[in-house]
């Protein structure tokens, strides 16, 4: 019985996905097989050593000690794409907010409790409501910066709504530009589609390189009275450039899901309490991603949609699978298939993949290796672990 360890609620259509007949799923456990979870900020601590992978219901993984989970070879799953839906109609909701004065509209309105009278109240609004006129976004332009699988919808998403698109990514991937709409003018520069674009949504992860790279410098080459949309991660953005930047009427509206010091209760600036994944249905795909993968490495030790891992997957062959994670570095998996030919045990298929610092193997053999076999390979130098996958009859000597 494999024992899953869940540190937030999670869809119950996410926990579905595991057999009642395989899986014990709880909030606690001492030894768990695998941790299940959304916004929990995991420490290393809390990762037991019968932890073999991690599954986050959602796309960002800033909440688990990523480096830490490489270094003891365990995988840490995301959910990329499961909540791009959610996110694309809560930035065209943005759009309109700050292209009109919508907000400032419905907040006026929430004074006039106090007229009883329905003519009254219409003259009232009839004087009003030119100082909340906007602008129609059809024909504006639409800056996307990250086109994976929420910048690439809202940017068709732009399309649909009649603007003109351009996007920036220097890292698409081939997957990503084939779902890409050719309409969407690809631009080679970040600060010339800050300088294009009448509004500006950034979709990055947070990473060493894009930390605080939405600066002074770059803000200062947008276009006059631009929008900046920001439902990616707070730290994409240097919070007192953008104050400065209001202040200066460089940029006329910021619009995020991040709240923070400082832009609270400003006119110029629409908060929302970080509820671009939050609805049901973005909430119940990412659950039943993430059960799926963990499931998966789990069971067979495939491994998709990992942060740390090479993606690897294996069709399962009869026999015995062996899942080794080691470093990646040169001659461990001759050293591997060594050790198997010494111990006479037949390889049936295999794959080998690496990524950054780890590399990952599967290996299938027609019978099950002896502990004396096994503790040979872990105690290879460079081995970080060896997980058995599967039964079988013990190997002969």
């Amino acid at each position: 019985m494999y024992k899953v360890l869940t540190l937030n609620q999670i869809s119950v259509k996410g926990l579905d996905r595991f057999p009642r007949e395989q899986y014990e799923l709880a909030s606690e456990f001492t030894h768990p097989d695998a941790i299940l979870l959304r916004s929990h900020k995991l420490q290393p601590a809390e990762i037991a050593d019968t932890v073999a992978c991690i599954g986050r219901a959602g796309a960002g993984t800033n909440n688990i000690p990523v480096d830490e989970c490489t270094r003891r070879g365990i995988p840490v799953f995301n959910a990329p794409g499961a909540n791009a839906n959610a996110v694309k109609e809560l930035v065209a909701a943005a759009l309109l907010l700050g292209s009109r004065g919508i907000v400032e509209g419905i907040n006026y309105v929430g004074t006039l409790a106090d007229i009883s009278d329905e003519a009254e109240l219409n003259k009232v609004l009839e004087a009003q409501k030119k100082q909340f006129k906007g602008s129609e976004i059809t024909g504006k332009t639409l800056g996307v910066v990250g086109l994976g699988a929420i910048g690439s919808m809202v940017a068709e998403m732009g399309l649909t709504l009649g603007m003109e698109v351009c996007g920036y990514d220097p890292a698409l991937s081939v997957e990503a530009a084939w779902r890409l709409s050719s309409n969407v003018q690809k631009m080679d520069a970040l600060q010339s589609l800050f300088a294009h674009s009448d509004y500006v949504s950034l979709h990055l992860p947070v990473l060493d390189s894009t930390r605080g790279l939405v600066n002074s410098e770059l803000l200062s080459q947008m276009k006059p009275g631009g929008v900046l949309l920001n439902f990616a991660r707070q730290e994409i953005v240097d919070g007192e450039a953008v104050l400065a930047a209001l202040e200066a009427g460089t940029l006329r509206r910021y619009i995020t899901d991040f709240p923070a010091p400082g832009l609270i209760g400003r006119g110029d600036v629409i908060l929302m309490p970080h509820i671009g994944a939050s609805t049901d249905e973005a909430e119940e795909n990412c659950a039943m991603m993430a059960a799926d993968q963990v499931r998966d490495f789990i069971e067979h030790g495939n491994i998709r949609n990992s942060v740390n891992f090479p993606t690897t997957q294996l069709e399962p062959a009869e026999g015995v699978r062996l899942a080794i994670c080691n470093e990646n570095v040169p001659t461990m998996l001759g050293q591997l298939l060594s050790l198997l030919a010494d111990e006479n045990i037949n390889i049936i298929d295999m794959l080998n993949k690496s990524r950054g610092d780890v590399a990952y193997n599967l290996i299938d053999v027609a019978c099950m290796p002896s502990d004396d076999a096994l503790d040979k390979m872990r105690a290879v130098e460079g081995i970080i672990n060896v997980r058995v996958i599967g039964e079988g009859e013990l190997c002969a000597p």
